[in-house]
């Protein structure tokens, strides 16, 4: 049986832009993205990317990458896609702009993650290089009730378990969880493989699946100072089981 694999991005601003493009606009708080600089996906997220193709290219593997946001460069987007991934899932919606909110990212990935019927794995970047917070997968393994296995350098799935190679201070230890599970990993992996003209061509061909919050199930909230999201449904799990009776839960508001 393929194992389902799930490959969590951003996309970002290139962090080697220069410190003169970098603007923030007063009135809103918010960093401007600069025209004539195009964004980027988040280097450890290629990583992962690279972590979950290395699993296909060993045994038979499906890989699916997951983005959320409020306006994707696709050429940018489809580099997945082309490094060899199969599907390319952009969560894309107004009410989806406050990113640096971790746990409402975590919130819309896990609704994602359950409306594409779970994966065996979901394999992470350990943080993205715009707020370098590291908390998003965390939040995600949470709210699917999965095991979360940090910083990896090497992701093998084993007879119903995977298997890393955690990074630690003085060298790496070795920690195995059952099936499904989420790991992170970082850029000791190893450099992430280049897309082939064959890849290229393939991912210009395929058209990614792109879900707004209507689309994810959840309600939105025209209350100021507010989460946008009243409730959302999710499937409480546990360690033997993936899902089991749907429920609702608030979400607390942002500040």
């Amino acid at each position: 049986m393929a194992v389902k694999i799930c490959v969590l991005a951003k996309q970002v601003i290139d962090p080697e832009m220069p410190m003169a493009a970098f603007r923030i606009d007063e009135g809103s708080k918010k960093v401007v993205p600069p025209p004539n600089i195009p964004p980027v996906v988040n280097g450890f997220d290629e990583n992962a990317v690279e972590a979950a193709l290395k699993i296909k290219d060993s045994q038979e593997a499906t890989v699916t990458v997951i983005s959320t946001g409020t306006e994707f460069a696709l050429d940018v987007m489809k580099k997945p896609l082309s490094m060899g991934a199969d599907e390319l899932v952009l969560l894309q919606d107004d009410a989806f702009e406050n990113t640096i909110d971790s746990f409402l990212t975590a919130q819309l990935l896990a609704a994602a993650v359950r409306k594409l019927d779970g994966f065996d794995l979901i394999i992470c970047g350990r943080q993205a290089s715009d707020w370098d917070n590291a908390q998003v997968p965390l939040g995600v393994a949470e709210l699917l009730g999965m095991s979360c296995i940090s910083l990896g350098k090497r992701v093998d799935v084993i007879d119903g378990k995977v298997r890393v190679e955690r990074i630690i201070a003085d060298g790496y230890e070795v920690v195995e969880a059952a099936l499904p599970a989420l790991v992170t990993v970082s850029n000791e992996l190893g450099q992430p493989r280049y897309p082939t003209l064959r890849g290229i061509m393939a991912a210009t061909r395929k058209k990614p699946t792109i879900w707004s919050a209507a689309d994810l199930g959840l309600t939105l909230l025209n209350r100021p100072h507010a989460s946008p999201f009243a409730t959302f449904s999710y499937r409480s799990a546990t360690k033997n089981a993936r899902s089991s009776k749907a429920r609702t839960r608030p979400i607390p508001a942002v500040s």
